[in-house]
């Protein structure tokens, strides 16, 4: 009797279960707080983005505009007093971050200062990645009996260097500091985005009475190994980096590095690790880079030169790069509106041989639905093109280096400052039109920005003010951009781009009827 009751009761639990389950996915969805702008929902749900130092709470937020999910960083600081002494420095701080602007990096998005009577905290929304850490899908492999894909190494290598190549040469330089497997994250498309950006720049821009709240990744003594000699002394700098970076390259190739039990990686482990290497250029790729004089390090840009990594770019990645950087210029589905039109019979590219046939590759050979992909993956990041040219300095925001205050300027009231928009633009569409009741231009701006978001902008030009180059003499291309960029439409980066486009519309166009 028993026996027969226990499937029905089995049977009735199994209803209750997978209610219970849908009650708390939905109690895990609830709206616990928003934004001052309303756009960012915070959740109840917590996430663990790499075990960031230094907060307090990381949940699940949403995005409303967007539709995508964010994480929601609270960082709080008891001694309320001493955070309003250097709050300016906190702002400063976090309007260097948000401009910091990598596919291979995690956005930080939006931050406020949310002050209350007795303590303080700073609120700011960054990227989610939901895939996992680097750390996390070592183990996989490495569970799975799988030694890693030399090809894949390269690609995350070069990936990682990209971005670190990118803080380093900003002005002045950004040190991460706080590089390992548990602060990379691997997407699904196989893009590496670094995490924990900001506790270096928090770390060194806020005094010590407010370092409190930060617990430094150091003090975890499962991930001692991947901080240098050097690591927090006066003296140090982005050679920092470059030893952890070091480190995690070695741990790719190998896929673990033993640690002694759950408490750390002893040198031994790691000498183990170094002499499994079997090809001799990974291992002095790897060995230069953990040199333990900082000054005979080599450089994030100089190792993405490195015989390891370099390679000459196929003729199809400059072209996709060319492509990606011009496509403001074209409609949205270019590529499958361009793929409509072609006669596919046509012959694309030949090879003449001497007394043989030549070899063709017509369009029908082509897959577009994997340029397509291809395209989306060089967009990405997956594919960065970074060993062209010379490094160059990446200025940050002026907010990092304010002027001294003018006095004259200091009495008259100014505006508040618009936000800085920090998107960038991947479309642009410009028409104009005469208006002859109004006898007056009307330019219609068209902008698309690189999340989908559309921006259509309005301008009315009168006709005393043409030119044969300007439609306005006193409010050229040039002028245009820079009021855009100043009222926060379009990034600083598209102003010269969009300056161009301008120009070249409104040579196109013909002067008003007299």
């Amino acid at each position: 009797m028993s026996g027969a009751a226990e499937p029905e009761a089995a049977a009735a639990a199994a209803p209750v279960s997978a209610a219970a389950s849908q009650e708390e996915s939905e109690d895990e969805s609830e709206v616990l707080e928003e934004s001052p702008c309303g756009r960012w929902q915070k959740r109840k749900e917590q996430v663990n983005q790499g075990n960031m130092p230094g907060l307090q709470s990381t949940f699940l937020a949403m995005d409303t505009e967007e539709g995508v999910e964010v994480v929601w960083n609270e960082l709080q600081f008891t001694d309320k007093a001493a955070f309003k002494a250097h709050e300016e420095k906190i702002k400063t701080m976090f309007e260097q971050l948000v401009v910091v602007d990598h596919p291979n990096i995690v956005k930080v998005h939006k931050y406020w200062l949310d002050v209350k009577e007795i303590k303080a905290q700073v609120i700011f929304i960054t990227e989610y990645v939901s895939s996992g850490s680097l750390k996390q899908f070592l183990k996989k492999t490495k569970k799975n009996h799988k030694a890693m894909n030399a090809r894949a190494w390269k690609r995350w290598c070069t990936q990682i260097l990209s971005a670190l190549s990118y803080l380093h040469s900003c002005d002045p330089p950004i040190i991460h500091g706080n590089l390992t497997s548990d602060t990379i994250f691997i997407q699904h498309n196989g893009l590496i985005k670094i995490g924990s950006v900001w506790h270096r720049v928090f770390a060194k821009a806020i005094p010590p009475e407010l370092r409190s709240p930060i617990r430094a990744e150091r003090e975890e003594q499962r991930n001692l190994h991947f901080f240098p000699p050097e690591y927090g002394h006066v003296a140090d700098g982005t050679a920092v980096d470059i030893f952890s970076f070091g480190m995690c390259a070695l741990e790719m190739a190998v896929l673990e590095i033993q640690s002694n039990g759950d408490t750390y990686v002893s040198e031994e482990a790691i000498e183990r690790a170094r002499h499994s290497l079997d090809d001799p250029i990974m291992r002095e790729f790897i060995l230069g880079c953990l040199l333990l004089n900082p000054d005979r390090r080599p450089t994030a840009h100089n190792l993405l030169f490195h015989r390891v990594l370099f390679e000459v770019h196929s003729l199809k990645l400059l072209a996709a790069h060319c492509f990606i950087s011009n496509q403001y210029l074209w409609p949205e589905n270019v590529v499958e509106e361009k793929t409509k039109q072609l006669d596919l019979s046509i012959v694309m590219a030949e090879i003449q041989r001497e007394g043989r046939p030549p070899v063709q590759w017509r369009y029908s050979e082509v897959s577009f639905l994997e340029l397509d992909k291809f395209l989306e993956d060089v967009r990405n990041g997956i594919y960065p093109l970074m060993n062209f040219a010379a490094t160059r300095p990446h200025t940050l925001p002026r907010s990092t280096s304010q002027p001294p205050e003018d006095p004259q300027k200091a009495k008259t009231p100014t505006p508040e400052p618009f936000d800085v928009e920090t998107r960038k633009v991947v479309q642009m569409q410009c028409g104009m039109e005469w208006s002859e009741e109004k006898r007056q231009w009307r330019l219609t701006l068209l902008l698309v920005l690189e999340d989908k978001l559309h921006r259509q902008l309005s301008y009315d030009l009168l006709p005393s003010e043409w030119t044969p180059h300007s439609p306005r003499a006193d409010d050229n291309p040039k002028d245009l951009a820079v009021e855009l960029v100043h009222y926060g439409f379009i990034s600083p980066d598209d102003c010269d781009k969009l300056a161009a486009f301008l120009e070249s519309a409104f040579r196109k166009q013909h002067p008003p009827p007299s």
